[in-house]
């Protein structure tokens, strides 16, 4: 667990991230990591997501990681491709089996008591909750939190600037995950950075 805590302990904020062209990923990562959020999440949702891990991963200081994985081939891709962890929207027993003995952490995604505590059965206590915003947001969260007094969380789903600090209050949760810091459209590399520095500035 020691590896996933010193990831998810890096920045108050994971940027969530949909890269649609490879020659993106060096602007965006130098831009996100000079405002002072390291660790990347980079959705396997485009055909360019695999080459633009590869890339990211040259920029000094980056730890750059495999979002949207949904299951073990998906995942061995993302660990070739050189993923530091990797984050799943759910959890089947599938890809959670094949995880356990990978050479780097799986977050995997809950929305639900019943999903906690599969994860916990398969050894994961450190939590995406997701969508966090559709799955009963903060008030949801605490009442997890409450139950699952050991399982630590990172919201994402819905999570803005302005309502990062209530969920980042919760002594449960470690980080959070937006995706507003890498808006769809052309890359403003000087914004993203001004993004960042403020995100970087809402730690606990």
């Amino acid at each position: 667990m020691a590896d996933i805590d010193r990831i998810l302990a890096a920045a108050p904020v994971i940027p969530v991230l949909v890269v649609n062209r490879v020659e993106d990923a060096l602007p965006i990562a130098r831009a996100l990591v000079a405002g002072g959020l390291p660790v990347l999440e980079v959705t396997l949702r485009t055909p360019a997501a695999l080459d633009a891990i590869r890339a990211m991963k040259e920029v000094e200081g980056a730890i750059v990681g495999a979002g949207t994985v949904l299951n073990p081939g998906q995942f061995d891709q993302a660990v070739e491709a050189g993923s530091e962890f990797v984050v799943s929207p759910g959890l089947t027993e599938t890809l959670g089996k094949a995880a356990q003995d990978a050479p780097v952490p799986l977050l995997p995604g809950v929305a639900s008591a019943g999903d906690i505590m599969r994860a916990l059965d398969l050894g994961y206590d450190r939590l995406k909750f997701f969508p966090a915003m559709s799955s009963g947001g903060l008030p949801a969260l605490k009442g997890f939190a409450a139950v699952f007094g050991g399982v630590r969380f990172c919201p994402t789903g819905g999570i803005t600037l302005e309502t990062a600090p209530e969920w980042l209050a919760l002594d449960a949760v470690a980080c959070v995950g937006g995706s507003w810091l890498v808006p769809a459209g052309e890359i403003d590399p000087a914004q993203i950075t001004e993004r960042a520095r403020r995100a970087a500035a809402l730690r606990h």
